[in-house]
């Protein structure tokens, strides 16, 4: 976390949490979304805009994190805000010596992995649980053809529970 944001959480302690206003993709794209998204739908229906600028998309991963719940947050100075998942908190970027980096960028180790109904690669890491993405495919293939990856199957459904991450921390707050 940059030191920045935990001076503006001693500053001011007592920020309320945002929930709905950012989204984050299968292919590890942020997108924020406004009333007027949010009022369209839920995320990933209603995506919103695609942050493109490289310094805010630094400062959002250099901040992403998770609480005791398994609700993965943006810490944005003293305001924490929540995000809205399509798939999972994290997306795996594999390269072709076997590495694996996540979205954010962090180097990690493979503990496990996971395949669901729909064939989509999942990787539990120390860093937290996620999809591969879907253009280092070929990748992650070879790795589970080595042997070097043994998948198992596990419903898309129960991914949540079983690796403790919330998909819509929105969701289970009331109405505005």
């Amino acid at each position: 976390m940059d030191d920045i944001v935990r001076q503006a959480m001693a500053k001011w302690p007592n920020v309320p949490h945002c929930y709905a206003w950012l989204g984050l993709d299968a292919r590890g794209q942020w997108y924020m979304r406004d009333d007027r998204v949010q009022a369209a739908g839920p995320f990933p229906a209603s995506k919103g805009s695609l942050l493109r600028h490289d310094k805010l998309v630094g400062f959002i991963h250099r901040n992403y994190g998770h609480d005791a719940e398994g609700r993965w947050y943006f810490q944005n100075g003293p305001q924490r805000v929540y995000v809205e998942l399509e798939v999972a908190p994290l997306v795996w970027r594999v390269e072709a010596d076997g590495s694996v980096a996540a979205h954010t960028g962090q180097a990690v180790q493979v503990r496990g992995t996971v395949l669901d109904e729909l064939g989509r690669l999942y990787l539990d890491t120390e860093l937290g649980f996620g999809l591969v993405h879907s253009m280092d495919m070929q990748w992650a293939a070879d790795h589970v053809e080595s042997g070097a990856w043994q998948p198992q199957e596990i419903a898309a459904a129960d991914l949540p529970r079983r690796f403790g991450y919330v998909p819509s921390p929105a969701a289970g707050q009331a109405p505005k």
